[in-house]
């Protein structure tokens, strides 16, 4: 049986995730390595709401914040040549990816 290897991705960029996932995805196809995915999983949303008014008084005003953290998953065929290509792979900053070998 093939090991296969799952990649999670995570990033509050959606437009940087997206280019990682396409750079995973083209490996794949080029060294002809079967692939599942990018799936999405569901976006985290952290929301923080605070009073506009420094003091307290006055007029009822909001600040609304809004964090979102978007997850890919992508299941990728284990071999040698993949992987190294994989940890070759240029990552953003702000992109956080974990791989796991099944």
């Amino acid at each position: 049986m093939p090991q296969e290897a799952r990649i999670k991705l995570t990033s509050t960029n959606l437009s940087m995730l997206e280019g990682v996932c396409t750079e995973i995805k083209d490996i794949g196809e080029k060294n002809g390595i079967k692939f599942k995915g990018p799936y999405p999983l569901p976006t985290k949303k952290m929301k923080v709401v605070t009073r506009k008014s420094p003091c307290g008084q006055g007029t009822n005003t909001y600040d609304r914040y809004e964090l979102r953290i978007h997850r890919r998953i992508i299941d990728l065929g284990a071999d040698d040549k993949s992987i190294r290509q994989l940890m070759r792979l240029r990552i953003p900053e702000n992109v956080y990816i974990e791989v796991s070998l099944t």
